[in-house]
Formats: C-alpha cells, structure tokens, sequence
C-alpha cells in the first residue's frame, strides 16, 4: 500500500498510540454490551433458549461482512474506511436494547456483529501495517488495548445496571461518547491507499489458502479462550464444588493472565520470533490445561486457568499478522483468519456442552488441553515472511536458514 510521504519516529509513535486507541474504543463497546445482556433478555422477554440462539447472530453477521472489508479498505483507503466502519459499530451499539422481541433482536445483533467484523478487519490490517512501518511488534499490545476497553466499558456497564440505569439510554449514551471517541482516534492512524494500478478485491471471497492453515492455529486459542471464559466457573463449582466466589475467580485468573500477557507480550515476541512464542505459550496452556484436568484441586484449577490464558494470549494477534503478510492482499488474508476465529468463538461453548452432555467436563478440558498442544506442532505456520523495508538480500538468506524463526522485527 502506498502511503504518507512523512514517516518520521515521531509519526509512527503518534499513528501508534492512535491505532491503539481504536483498538480500546472497539473493546468498549463489546464490553458495554456484553453486562446489559440481561436487561436485553428481560425487555425482549426471552428464555435462557431463545437468547442464546439471538446471541450466535453476531458472529453470523461478522462472519458474513467480514470479506467485504477489503473491498472497502481498497475503495476509500485505509483510515477512511476505518472512520467509516468504526463510526458504523460503535453506533450499532443501540440497536440491541432498542429490539423488543426475538426477530428484532436477531436482526439487531446481525447488523451488530456485521458491523464488529468488519472494523475488526480494517484497524487489524492498518494495525499490521503500523507495525511493518514501526519495524518491531506492536500486534499483542494492541489487542492488550483491545481487552482493557473492554474492562472500561463492561465497568461502566456494570456501573449503570447497579444503578437501574435504562438500558436504552446507557447504550445511546454510550455509543455517542464512543463514536466521539473514534473519530479522534482515526485521526492520528496512517493514511495508507492501495496502488492505483492494483486490482480491486472481490466483494465478496472465501478466504484464501495462506489463511487457512494460519486461521486453524487461531481457532484453536479462541477455542481454548471462549471454552475457558465460559465454563471454568462452572468446572470449579461443578467438579470441584467450590463455592460461587472462588469458581468466578477462576474467570478473572485467566482473564487478567490473559490481559497482561498481550500487554507485555511484543517484547517477547521481539527478542524470540513468532514461532517460538507460540510454541512456548502452547506448551503452557497445554501445562495449565493437565493441570486443570488431571489435579482436580481448587487451587491447581485455578492456576491452571491463568496459565491457559497467559499460554494463548499473543495467538490472535500474531496469527492476524501473519495472516497481513501471507499474500497480496492483507484485509482479505485478515478477513479470512477474523471468519475461522469467529466460527470458533461461536462453537467453542456449546462443543464443551456437548462434550460435558455426552461424558464430563474433565474430557472437556481434557479437549482444550489438546486443542492447547496443537500450538506447539503447528505454531510454523506463523513464520512471518519478508516485510515492508526488508532486502532481497534478507530474504535469499532466510530463504538459505528456513529453520531459523525471524522476530517480529525488522532487520535492518
């Protein structure tokens, strides 16, 4: 993609900390959702069944639109789009409280996740070019960024239910303040466009191969992270029988591990590469998964969380990048993977169900533990190609060293 002839430290630094503040504003809105959910099943008047199924449009709408950000990324140019697409989900945000039964609220939540996958799409793919650009990894911080927008808007959430704030005007509210927000945002990320002779993605394409192989590494941590948030308390108070306060620790041990290794985690993947990030953080998952399994105690359960989390943390955000450099078009790779992801995250509770349904929630976990050591074989697949500045010289002696894993890096 071309580019902004100015491209000073200083200006990477500023088009960072923007890109990273997108990330935060998306974050906030899931999270802002996400803690009115009963308020939404209690005006639409749903059951436990009718709500669930509402709740699998989201990630129907985002596997479904996702494809076409590329298109749109090539139409307008990258911060355009994203303005566009931003302003587009954040607003969404009050659709769901406004729908006063089943149909209104599926299609709500339809346009809610369509809208989500495809900003998601377009701040990954400048967040990978941000990073080309900066010449070290900033993917894991940004997805950091991502999770504590999360925590401010589900704390916010958490606030105004505590308050019996209408959930109408908390989402409207809320989505103003976000929309404000995002604009400001976007502002700061790069202005990049596509070359003008290049050729305009598809509106609407399967995901390429590159991105196949790299998105099952991505569905196995979603898998692990979705299965983890959302059945650990239960395996606590259910096979462990511990009380309700000690099983909902267990959801805040894996979310906060999981947290602070996406903060912390581009300097690991800086001095180590990719690869071998993915496969440390594999064999710990698959060490907190055994532990979980085969322990059986409180204690060991709940350190088995954490290190699942902190095992999976930096997945998502480098199989994204490496999906952005596994061919020539960046947005469409990144759809791809962003689709397989979502698929996971959308199966990922009810498999555990039906695993737990037919035998136990220790065979489960014990699936999870596996789905976790797939890491380890499989984490090649990450190896990032040439980048953005990098010599054909570097890459004829990469191409001489294919079993060395290069860093997220730049070489210079």
């Amino acid at each position: 993609m071309t580019g902004e002839p100015d491209l000073s430290p200083a200006r990477l630094r500023h088009a960072r900390f923007a890109i990273a503040a997108v990330f935060c504003t998306h974050g906030a809105v899931t999270g802002s959702f996400a803690t009115r959910i009963p308020w939404i099943q209690e005006h639409a008047q749903l059951g436990a069944g009718t709500l669930g199924l509402a709740l699998a449009f989201p990630a129907l709408g985002a596997a479904l639109a996702m494809p076409l950000a590329g298109r749109i990324n090539h139409r307008f140019g990258a911060r355009t789009a994203l303005r566009m697409l931003l302003a587009l989900w954040t607003l969404s945000l009050v659709l769901p409280s406004l729908a006063p039964n089943l149909v209104t609220l599926c299609f709500a939540l339809f346009v809610y996740g369509a809208t989500a996958g495809m900003s998601d799409v377009a701040m990954n793919a400048l967040g990978v070019e941000t990073e080309n650009r900066l010449r070290r990894s900033i993917m894991s911080s940004l997805h950091g960024m991502w999770s504590v927008g999360a925590l401010l808007g589900s704390a916010a959430g958490t606030v105004a239910a505590h308050a019996g704030a209408d959930a109408r005007l908390h989402h409207l509210l809320a989505a103003l303040a976000l929309t404000g927000a995002g604009l400001i945002a976007v502002q700061g990320v790069l202005d990049l466009r596509s070359e003008p002779d290049s050729e305009a993605p598809p509106h609407f394409a399967l995901p390429p191969k590159s991105a196949l192989l790299i998105g099952a590494i991505g569905f196995c941590a979603v898998f692990a992270e979705g299965a983890s948030l959302d059945w650990s308390a239960v395996y606590l108070r259910d096979v462990l029988d511990t009380d309700a306060g000690l099983a909902a620790a267990s959801t805040t041990a894996f979310a906060l591990t999981m947290a602070v290794a996406r903060l912390a985690g581009d300097r690991v993947v800086d001095r180590f590469g990719p690869v071998r990030t993915v496969r440390a953080g594999g064999a710990v998952a698959t060490a907190g998964g055994l532990l979980v399994v085969l322990v059986r105690h409180p204690a060991a359960a709940l350190a088995g969380f954490g290190l699942i989390g902190l095992g999976i943390a930096v997945v998502v955000p480098l199989a994204f990048a490496a999906a952005a450099r596994s061919g020539p078009a960046p947005a469409q790779a990144i759809a791809g993977v962003a689709t397989i992801t979502y698929t996971s995250g959308l199966i990922a509770p009810s498999a555990i169900g039906a695993v737990a349904d037919a035998t136990s929630l220790v065979w489960s976990f014990g699936l999870v533990t596996l789905l976790a050591f797939v890491l380890i074989a499989g984490a090649a697949v990450l190896r990032q190609g040439p980048r953005v500045g990098q010599s054909d010289a570097d890459t004829a002696e990469k191409a001489a060293r294919p079993d060395r894993d290069e860093p997220a890096g730049i070489h210079p």
